[in-house]
C-alpha cells in the first residue's frame, strides 16, 4: 500500500471517491489540485491538511487563501501548479483525476519522479499513449489504472503470465443512456436526456461522451497503449448491467471477467494498496439479486464516434489527439447547448479530416495537433452561427 497520495482533480467525481476511500485508509494526503470549486477545495484542505492546494486560475487560488485563512497550506495556481502537485516528493503516489489533456504534462512529471499512476485520466494515453508508456518504461513507474473498465483488464491480467497468451481484451460499455435508438431518433435528444447515465454517477463531459459512445473509444485506444496490443485485439461489448467491467479472452479459449457491483471506489481502491486488497466501503455484489446479464454488440450507425476513434486507433499519429482535442472542445459547445448531439460527431470528424496529420508526433506536435483541432471546432462554430443569422 501507498503511503502518501496527490490528487489532481480532487473536486470531481473521481477526486472525491479517491479522498472517501483515503478517509478509510492510513494514507497521507500531500497535495490537492482542482478547476475553480474553491468551496469543496477549502473543505477539503480542512479535512485532509495537505502541503499543497493549487487551483485552476490565479483568481481561484486568492479565494481559497482567503477561506484558508492562516492555515499552513501552500496555495498554487495554474499548470506549473499541477506539474508542483505532481511532483511533491512526499507523495508515492498521484491520482490523476483531472478532465482531458490538462493531465499530460504533470503525469509525465511524475513518472519521471518514478512515482505510481492512478490513471483516471484517459485523455493522457488517448493522445501520446507511445510516449508516456515509453517514459514509464524507461522511469519504472508503475501505471495502474483507475477506470473500472481497465481496472477489470488489470486485474484479469494478473491471471495472465505471457502477453502472448492473450487473444482479446473485451471492454463492456453500458451504452449510455441512449441505447437502442436509431440515428433519426437521436437527431432531437436534449442534454438532460443524455446527462441522465443509466447506471453511473460522473461529471458532465465524461457523460455525454457515454452517450456518444466516444467514452468507448478513448477506451479502446487506452487498452492498446497500456498492454501494447493491436487493434484487432481489443473490442467493445455492450453491457447493459454494469455488472462484467470487462474481459480478457486467452489463446486457449479461456474468458476471465472481472465482477462488481457500479461503483467507482473499487478500482479506485485497488491502485492505493496494489498488491493487495482490503475491506471496501463498497456494497458486495449479490449475484442473486443482479439479473440476467446481457451483451450485444455495439451500433456503429447510431454511434459514428465509437467507429471514428477506432479508425483513429488503427491511423495512430496525431489522429488520436486530434479526435480528443476535437471532441472537447465539441462536447463543451454541447454542454452549453451551441450545438446538437450529432454536432459533436461532425466537428470531431471534421477536425480528423482537416488538421495535418503527422504520423510519428513529438510531445509538442502532439499539443499543437490539440489546440489545431479546438481551433477547427470553435471556428466552424462561428461560421455556423454566422450562417444562422
Amino acid at each position: 500500500m501507498i503511503k502518501c497520495v496527490s490528487i489532481l482533480g480532487s473536486t470531481g467525481s473521481i477526486g472525491r471517491q479517491t479522498l472517501d476511500i483515503i478517509s478509510r485508509l492510513p494514507i497521507r494526503v500531500a497535495a490537492l489540485t482542482a478547476g475553480t470549486s474553491v468551496e469543496r477545495m477549502a473543505e477539503q484542505c480542512r479535512e485532509f491538511s495537505p502541503k499543497l492546494a493549487v487551483m485552476a486560475t490565479e483568481e481561484a487560488a486568492q479565494k481559497l487563501r482567503e477561506q484558508l485563512g492562516n492555515l499552513p497550506i501552500e496555495i498554487a495556481w495554474g499548470e506549473e501548479g499541477l506539474i508542483r502537485a505532481a511532483t511533491v516528493p512526499e507523495a508515492d503516489c498521484v491520482i490523476t483525476a483531472v478532465v482531458g489533456m490538462v493531465g499530460l504534462k504533470p503525469t509525465l512529471a511524475a513518472i519521471r519522479e518514478q512515482k505510481r499512476i492512478g490513471l483516471a485520466n484517459k485523455e493522457t494515453l488517448v493522445c501520446a499513449g507511445e510516449l508516456v508508456m515509453a517514459e514509464a518504461k524507461k522511469y519504472n513507474a508503475e501505471i495502474i489504472p483507475v477506470d473500472s473498465e481497465h481496472s477489470a483488464i488489470f486485474q484479469c491480467l494478473m491471471g495472465v503470465k505471457d502477453k502472448r497468451e492473450i487473444k482479446r481484451l473485451l471492454l463492456t460499455c453500458s451504452g449510455g443512456p441512449f441505447y437502442g435508438m436509431t440515428r433519426e431518433q437521436l437527431r432531437s435528444v436534449t442534454k438532460a436526456d443524455a446527462l441522465k447515465h443509466p447506471n453511473w454517477k460522473m461529471g458532465a463531459k465524461i457523460t455525454i461522451d457515454c452517450a456518444t459512445l466516444m467514452n468507448k473509444g478513448l477506451e479502446v485506444i487506452e487498452a492498446m497503449r497500456l498492454y501494447g496490443l493491436p487493434l484487432e485485439q481489443v473490442d467493445v461489448l455492450i453491457h447493459r448491467q454494469s455488472i462484467v467491467h470487462s474481459l480478457v479472452e486467452c489463446t486457449d479459449g479461456a474468458v476471465m471477467a472481472q465482477l462488481g457491483s457500479p461503483d467507482m471506489r473499487l478500482p479506485i481502491q485497488l491502485a492505493l494498496t496494489y498488491p493487495h486488497r482490503q475491506e471496501c466501503p463498497v456494497e458486495p455484489l449479490d449475484l442473486t439479486a443482479c439479473g440476467a446479464l446481457t451483451f450485444a454488440k455495439p451500433d456503429l450507425d447510431a454511434f459514428p464516434c465509437l467507429a471514428l476513434a477506432m479508425r483513429c486507433a488503427k491511423q495512430g499519429g496525431t489522429a488520436c489527439p486530434v479526435m480528443n482535442g476535437a471532441n472537447e472542445a465539441a462536447v463543451a459547445l454541447y454542454l452549453e447547448d451551441r450545438i446538437g448531439f450529432y454536432d459533436i460527431y461532425d466537428l470531431v470528424s471534421g477536425a480528423v479530416d482537416s488538421v495535418p496529420f503527422i504520423e510519428e508526433p513529438t510531445l509538442e506536435q502532439v499539443l499543437e495537433s490539440d489546440r489545431l483541432a479546438r481551433e477547427y471546432v470553435a471556428a466552424q462554430c462561428s461560421a455556423g452561427n454566422e450562417d444562422k443569422e
